[in-house]
């Protein structure tokens, strides 16, 4: 693999934090601005749904510019974005400036998947995609863990501040290490680009992305109420579980990248079966004892991030090459609706039927990915049987 993957990784790692470091420290900000933290949470939403704007506007309006030139202007609006967060005197200013710097994971993540495919031969396609997000899940497992510590520690402003500094260093390594050159076909005309919005295989992939991932975040949202409710476990035996989790995530993105080398159908299948039965299991494994929670979190993880990479993949496969850049965000865009979902689909079983009820909601939005897989194999089975 190119050491610019792991550019691109580096990039990843600052976009991911700065994504879910919020999680951390919604009471800091809540305190400090004066707001409730349902309010402060609500800094979480906007971010997904800047995301999902931002993916496919700014891709299309950047589709002329050299993609190294992208990539680099992406995180000088990262950084800035994280400094007007740092600064910011108000809840307003603090949400205008987490949808700044929304507006550039969509496009980073789905010009650099595209980027990442063209750096390796065919064969390793996925597994590049799955190099570059392991930033994504290094994010979870040392970044937002990092952030949360300095905001507790020193204020959520510091933590805003250092994420800008990751950004500052990204942006170093970015420029060193990703080729100024990189293979590029002629943009097409905007009409023609945006066809691709009529292709039933993409909105089926872009479907399983959307309710696939929507399970992990129904469950995932709400672990630390279901950790200290149900299993009875304290701050560090939570603490510790997440880290579990942020491990689990990073074995299982490399693993699902490989998996789908070998056939993204075939990968789609397990990943998301395993992922049904998995969140299905929790509706016992909370209940048992603190060490069955915690390898359960673990595994939780690595069947979770194993679909990431056959979903990009997926997608981007669905469309010709003319069209996989615009695919490609519109499919990161679906990761963040996919959260939205999950994280409001949680919240109203809790509101309606207990804890414990959201362990039903997060299987059956996982399971309706797997029916979109098999739609999607009914629907073109020679597309089918040249991807598995």
């Amino acid at each position: 693999m190119p050491v610019s993957l792991l550019a691109l990784a580096a990039g990843a790692f600052g976009i991911g934090t700065t994504e879910f470091i919020i999680m951390g420290l919604l009471t800091q900000v809540s305190q400090d601005l004066g707001i409730s933290i349902p309010m402060a949470g609500t800094l979480i939403s906007g971010y997904a749904f800047g995301v999902a704007i931002g993916a496919p506007v700014l891709t299309l309006a950047t589709r002329h510019w050299p993609r190294k030139w992208l990539l680099l202007g992406l995180m000088l609006i990262f950084i800035a974005g994280n400094i007007a967060a740092a600064l910011a005197p108000t809840y307003g200013w603090l949400m205008l400036a987490r949808m700044l710097t929304s507006l550039t994971h969509g496009t980073f993540f789905g010009v650099g998947a595209v980027v990442a495919t063209g750096l390796v031969a065919k064969d390793k396609q996925a597994s590049a995609i799955a190099l570059m997000f392991s930033g994504l899940t290094l994010a979870t497992l040392l970044g937002v863990p990092a952030g949360t510590w300095i905001g507790q520690h020193f204020g959520w402003r510091m933590a805003f501040a250092a994420v800008a500094v990751i950004g500052v260093v990204a942006l170093g390594i970015l420029a060193a290490f990703v080729p100024r050159k990189l293979e590029q076909a002629a943009p097409a005309a905007l009409r023609d680009e945006l066809s691709i919005l009529s292709s039933m295989p993409l909105w089926l992939g872009l479907g399983m992305t959307v309710f696939g991932f929507g399970g992990v975040f129904a469950l995932y949202t709400y672990v630390e109420p279901l950790l200290s409710q149900i299993t009875q476990m304290g701050n560090t035996g939570v603490a510790v579980s997440l880290l579990l989790f942020g491990a689990g995530s990073a074995v299982g993105n490399i693993a699902g990248g490989k998996l789908a080398d070998r056939g993204v159908v075939r990968a789609l299948w397990i990943t998301l079966g395993a992922l049904v039965v998995v969140l299905l299991a929790g509706r016992w494994a909370f209940g048992i004892s603190g060490a069955v929670a915690m390898a359960y979190v673990t595994v939780l993880g690595v069947v979770a991030f194993a679909t990431v990479a056959p979903m990009q993949m997926r997608v981007m496969q669905g469309v010709g090459s003319q069209g996989a850049t615009l695919a490609s965000s519109l499919n990161i865009a679906a990761f963040n609706l996919g959260n939205a979902l999950g994280a409001w689909v949680g919240g109203s079983l809790i509101a309606g039927a207990g804890l414990l009820s959201i362990i039903w909601g997060a299987a059956a939005l996982s399971a309706i990915g797997l029916v979109l897989v098999a739609m999607g194999q009914r629907r073109s089975p020679a597309a089918a049987l040249q991807t598995a």
